[in-house]
């Protein structure tokens, strides 16, 4: 954006340069109007000077992105051929008449020196000029290629997985038009399938235009782990598929009301693979049935790469059986063996060839020996290891279950393997990673849960030095961008027949602080039978503790919540501790702990939804909780988190109690305590006090606010308009809004036309009507003329239209009072408004904008009722289709509308209309738009609605991958990160979120910011600017608990 904008002011200014240069050769004998011209070029380099330094000045920290940094040296270069020729064409005309008479009879032999010199001046700026337009017509060449040149998906290469001729003998096998579609790679676990699919996929024939696609399974998906529940295992599987959908971009979500449906969605995988040529790598596939949907799809030229250890799926008979077996892996073990040990083949001892026969070859066992053996060039420490693999091997635990009975010896050889690198490991690294046997390893584990787990084993602060052993050792796997852990099958496997031992270790040997400690981990992410006894034990905990060790695990309940990966997470295990919470809350508070009281209202507020509040808050009304919390604050006054905590609790109470409880509240909530923590000075409490205000007002109404008012609350938000950041000057905005609906405004000097001429205009447009209207209209509009207004509007030409819509503009204005609006909303006027936004014609533009503009004008003053009729007529789908077009005065007058009508009384009808129709999905994709203008309207828009939204909102726009087009857009335009940071700005804004989806929420949309920027050149500046913004909204944070 910063390249276009250069390069349009100095074309200006270039631009009329040449016109100068013209005038000047014209006048080039008139040795009056010579000096004259040549002060005008003069001062044409000299605003290109200054365009340039000011450039510079201004976007200094954007100098790295190189079509900016382009523009600006050619200006440069531009400058200094110009300065010399300006320079010598002043002295010519600078000499006295005389000598300019002998010139002009010179001139008539030799040739104008002039005349040279403003041809040169002419051709350099011509030549820039020209270099600029061919460059901008290159561009618009090479994305018009692109555009239509299809997307060729990729699959990632795996590291250090040497190419066998395996390789290109499954290579060959895809190349052959007689072979079949299907492609088992069979051979026993660990011994490499996946990576040789991968291997292959990474570089398909060049006849499968499509590239490449990776398609997982595992054993989550099969009949076994779902106990035999046929509609489980096939819900699993079209959940599967549907990601599949999305992955290939034939979906631009997943669509929740489908996914249950198998049948449907295979119907759905038909169309979208119908004339494709993909290599499909299916992994890791339990089941038969799911190679032979894939492989019964028609009308496309797409092969299938099916890895699988399940013989039931080997035994497809329209498939090509590839085995990995032990004398294929023999080529290239050696090879994984140096990669891992960090040894070359010179460095490796002669005992190594050894050491791979009692690996049997095997990769994953050769992997961990490897690592467990890294530089080590000892040949003795070499033979040790062979001896401890064998013992290991003999005394390892046998699987608690698999699928092939032949490959019991191999798993207990790469079993061994384990137990020899968890041998050569600190005693640290065992007992964490033998307690990690509690944990379901179904998807991955964030790093919150590990360090959990091993603060109950150890001292906290040696973590990373004891997780990063089991990472070097290939018994952990931490993915690259997020602080998340996952393991290999086989781990998983092994871990299994450890579980008893974990659970023993971790809910039995320990004390009771500890046990309380661990819980709330295992509840959300231990294995289903964990789960289900931490559960048990927690509740039994609740009833026997001591206030302290309650107030240890309500903490960690927070603190694992905070943990949780996606949204649906966090609200499944949000439920099963608000039921173990909710029934004792009243027990709690009743308590004489203070600590125990403070951490009590923290859990509920970051636990319960609106649901949970309408249960077990009647338990208080009649328990003395309202005067025991009053009591409580009191005594917290030098602890603002503490207070806030109590307050919202109160709030809610008030809130979904019965008017006697609202009014117990009212008179117990001291208000100039709370105008304090709105203070300035206090920032990082503002976004939990604006849920304390909004639920008060909410329940007690005027009561509430004109209590607010007295205590100088009005006026402590209006100076947050004046100064505050833009999130909270948007909570003020909605805070002050909610009081002036429920009550008058009050007669004083706070908020005045002078405070709103200072103020941004957003802030202005929706407080303005609560200071500059006394919500009267002092003289009614004759009906009939508006009548005839409404009748020229209906049947007259385009000039006595547009005049009866700006006559309009005051009436409409008056729509605030019910007999104005009512006249409006029985008159034909909205309906012609929507039929005039339909035009297509371009010489109903100017009439499309005004109609634009009536209606945000009705929208403001009209509220609610008039958006109920907009949405009779349609007007908000047209208003979005209005967006997408190419006339840029009516994409900005769409916006403006739809922005105030989404900010309005009645916003969220217009909302809920957007995200029913399907139109986000419209203002998604046009993010990626080649219009700068579309672009814009359409990423405002999609701020607003993130602003506007709730949980369910938002998930459906990160399933349409709006945070990686935003991030795109950043690239192309080589943004700083503005238009990222003003998503997540969004969320800070949206009131429809608690604190706790707040943050899981984010950390899901920077996880895919990171994903999508990785090895970008802007990666640093952005996610800067991204980490600056998370720090500033985590401020309020509590700290971690520990022991």
């Amino acid at each position: 954006m910063e390249a276009l904008q250069v390069i349009s002011s100095a074309t200006q200014i270039i631009s009329s340069m040449v016109g100068a240069v013209s005038a000047l050769d014209q006048a080039s004998r008139n040795l009056d109007e010579d000096p004259k011209r040549i002060r005008n070029l003069e001062e044409f380099v000299y605003d290109l000077e200054n365009l340039t330094r000011g450039i510079r000045q201004k976007h200094v920290y954007k100098l790295h992105n190189p079509q900016l940094d382009h523009q600006i040296q050619s200006l440069n270069a531009l400058i200094e051929q110009l300065r010399p020729n300006i320079a010598k064409a002043r002295r010519i005309v600078s000499r006295s008449r005389i000598k300019n008479l002998a010139k002009v009879v010179w001139s008539s032999v030799a040739g104008d020196p002039l005349s040279k010199l403003i041809n040169t001046i002419r051709d350099d700026l011509n030549w820039w000029l020209e270099s600029q337009r061919l460059t901008q017509h290159v561009q618009k060449v090479i994305e018009s290629t692109a555009q239509d040149v299809p997307v060729r998906l990729k699959i990632k290469v795996e590291q250090g997985w040497p190419i066998s001729s395996k390789c290109h003998f499954v290579r060959n096998l895809l190349e052959q038009e007689d072979s079949h579609r299907v492609i088992l790679i069979v051979g026993l676990s660990g011994i490499g399938k996946s990576c040789l699919a991968r291997q292959v996929a990474s570089n398909p024939p060049t006849k499968f235009v499509g590239g490449a696609v990776e398609l997982g399974f595992g054993q989550w998906c099969s009949r076994n782990a779902c106990n035999g529940n046929k509609d489980e295992y096939q819900r699993r599987l079209a959940k599967k598929i549907s990601n599949f959908l999305v992955q290939i971009g034939f979906w631009k979500k997943i669509r929740d009301e489908n996914t249950g449906d198998l049948d449907y969605v295979c119907c759905i995988l038909q169309e979208a693979l119908y004339g494709k040529s993909i290599v499909i790598l299916l992994d890791d596939v339990w089941e038969q049935d799911i190679v032979e949907r894939f492989a019964k799809l028609y009308d496309n030229d797409c092969r299938y790469l099916v890895t699988t250890r399940n013989e039931a799926v080997c035994e497809i008979t329209e498939a090509e059986k590839v085995e990995l077996s032990k004398d294929d892996i023999r080529e290239i073990s050696m090879e994984i063996l140096q990669y891992h040990s960090l040894l070359g083949m010179e460095e490796l001892p002669g005992i190594a060839e050894t050491l791979l026969e009692r690996c049997g070859h095997h990769p994953l066992t050769v992997a961990v020996m490897g690592k467990a053996l890294r530089k080590e060039v000892r040949a003795e420490k070499w033979e040790k290891a062979i001896t401890n693999l064998s013992k290991f091997a003999t005394c390892a635990p046998g699987p608690v279950s698999y699928v092939n009975e032949k490959e019991s010896e191999s798993t207990l050889t790469i079993f061994g393997s384990f137990e020899f690198s968890l041998e050569a490991m600190p005693g640290d690294s065992r007992r964490l990673f033998i307690a990690l046997a509690s944990l379901s390893w179904a998807e991955p584990v964030p790093e919150a849960c590990l360090e959990a787990v091993w603060s109950v084993l150890g001292e906290e602060s040696l973590f990373p030095l004891i997780v990063c052993k089991l990472v070097e050792g290939s018994l952990l796997i931490k993915t690259d961008m997020d602080p998340l852990y996952l393991v290999h099958d086989m781990v998983s496997l092994y871990l299994a027949s450890k579980a008893d031992d974990s659970t023993e270790i971790l809910l039995n040997e320990y004390s009771l602080d500890e046990t309380a400690f661990i819980c709330p981990w295992l509840l959300i992410f231990g294995k289903e039978n964990v789960k289900k006894i931490a559960e048990e034990r927690m509740e039994f905990l609740f009833n026997v503790l001591e206030g302290k060790q309650v107030v240890a695990t309500l903490e960690e309940v927070i603190h694992a919540l905070m943990a949780s990966k996606s949204m649906s997470e966090l609200e499944f295990s949000r439920e099963r501790f608000s039921r173990i919470l909710g029934p004792r809350i009243a027990d709690l508070i009743s308590t004489d702990s203070l600590s125990l009281v403070a951490v009590t209202t923290e859990a509920i507020t970051n636990i319960f939804s609106k649901s949970d509040y309408c249960n077990y808050f009647p338990s208080l009304e009649t328990t003395g909780a309202i005067k025991k919390l009053t009591t409580t604050l009191e005594f917290c006054e030098e602890n603002p988190m503490i207070q806030i905590h109590i307050l919202i609790v109160l709030a809610k109470l008030a809130e979904f109690g019965s008017p006697g409880t609202v009014d117990k509240v009212l008179e117990s909530i001291p208000f100039n305590q709370i105008a304090g923590l709105l203070s300035s000075s206090a920032e990082k409490w503002h976004e939990s006090m604006f849920t304390v205000l909004n639920s008060l007002t909410k329940a007690g109404k005027s009561n509430a606010v004109e209590r607010m008012f007295a205590s100088g609350i009005e006026k402590t938000l209006i100076k947050l308009l004046e100064n505050g950041s833009e999130v909270l000057q948007h909570h003020a905005i909605v805070t002050l809004k909610g009081f002036y609906e429920v009550a008058h405004t009050p007669e004083n000097d706070f908020l005045q036309p002078s405070n709103l001429n200072v103020l941004p205009w957003q802030v202005r447009l929706r407080l303005e009507t609560f200071v500059l209207s006394d919500r009267t209209v002092p003289h009614f509009p004759k009906p009939l003329c508006f009548e005839d207004l409404v009748y020229k509007v209906l049947d007259g030409n385009k000039k006595q239209v547009l005049q009866a819509m700006q006559d309009l503009i005051p009436i409409i204005e008056k729509s605030a009072d019910s007999r104005v609006r009512e006249m409006i909303l029985h008159s034909p006027l909205v309906d012609r408004l929507s039929e005039l936004l339909q035009s297509r014609h371009s010489e109903h533009d100017s009439i499309r904008s005004e109609s634009a503009f009536l209606l945000m004008k009705l929208a403001f003053s009209g509220g609610e009722p008039c958006i109920k009729k907009f949405l009779d007529h349609d007007i908000v789908p047209e208003l979005v289709k209005m967006m997408q077009c190419n006339v840029e005065e009516l994409q900005d007058s769409a916006y403006t509308a739809l922005h105030q009508m989404l900010f309005g009384n009645g916003g969220i009808l217009v909302l809920d209309k957007i995200f029913k129709t399907g139109f986000v999905d419209r203002m998604v994709q046009s993010v990626d738009s080649k219009s700068i203008k579309t672009r814009e309207v359409n990423v405002h828009c999609i701020l607003d609605l993130v602003e506007l939204g709730n949980r369910s909102c938002l998930e459906q726009m990160l399933s349409l991958q709006v945070v990686e087009k935003l991030v795109k857009l950043e690239k192309i335009t080589g943004g700083s990160g503005e238009t990222i940071v003003g998503f997540l700005k969004g969320m800070d804004k949206c009131k429809h979120l608690s604190m706790m989806e707040r943050r899981v929420i984010k950390q899901q949309v920077v996880r895919k910011i990171r994903a999508s920027l990785k090895g970008h050149k802007l990666e640093t500046p952005i996610l800067a600017s991204v980490d600056a913004c998370m720090s500033e909204g985590l401020k309020g944070a509590s700290s971690r608990y520990r022991k």
